[in-house]
């Protein structure tokens, strides 16, 4: 119970906070790429919270967990954080002021894209049971190097970026997405520095990258 209050507490937090981030610079509710946006992250969400409370409550709390104890990756943290906060400020006052537009059918297949990227994250974390939102190495914890994990180092990563691209395309908002474009190097920062740690820690994990050569993406990085 304690659990799941806790993850309805986060959920519902993040939600009003989106909507402030999104409603108020747009100057009104009638934001319909900001309603896209919201039905197409929230509602996965719960019922991936919800599958996670049932089926594997540790991992839930794990992913629940944004307390990071390398210093990078505090700096990570912050960075993205104020990279989402200017991502959604702008897309509401372009909406509010019409600076840009995105077609129609570009936020569809963005849209798309934004499921499958929820899809992604479903699947790593049914591949994967160390599955942290922090960087660090768990006890008892073992290489993962099938399914996903044998075509990149960090499949959950590539979800992230495939998220974060599409949110401002949905938000109808190219501004939106140049900021959101500064998370590349951002999420760059955190895998190297995560390696590091695993590197460090986690037994297996040189052979691992030997055997898996690319971080991200196929045959790019």
């Amino acid at each position: 119970m304690s659990l799941m209050m806790q993850a309805l507490l986060k959920a519902g937090s993040g939600m009003v906070l989106a909507g402030l981030l999104l409603f108020v610079p747009a100057g009104t509710l009638a934001y319909p790429g900001a309603w896209a946006f919201m039905a197409l992250l929230f509602v996965p969400m719960l019922g991936v919270g919800t599958v996670l409370l049932l089926k594997s409550p540790e991992l839930l709390r794990k992913r629940l967990n944004t307390r990071e104890t390398e210093r990078t990756q505090g700096i990570v943290i912050l960075l993205s954080s104020l990279l989402f906060v200017a991502a959604f400020v702008l897309a509401g006052l372009d909406f509010r002021f019409g600076w840009t537009h995105v077609p129609m059918a570009a936020r569809g297949i963005a849209a798309v894209l934004l499921l499958l990227a929820y899809g992604l994250y479903m699947e790593v974390m049914r591949e994967n049971a160390w599955l942290s939102r922090t960087v660090e190495v768990q006890q008892g914890q073992k290489v993962v190097d099938k399914g996903l994990y044998g075509i990149v180092r960090h499949p959950m990563y590539l979800a992230t970026l495939l998220l974060f691209l599409t949110i401002p395309l949905v938000l109808g908002s190219w501004v939106s997405f140049a900021v959101l474009l500064l998370m590349v190097p951002v999420l760059v920062l955190r895998i190297l520095s995560e390696e590091k740690v695993l590197v460090k820690g986690l037994e297996g994990y040189e052979a691992y990258r030997e055997k898996v050569r690319y971080r991200l993406l196929p045959g790019i990085w």
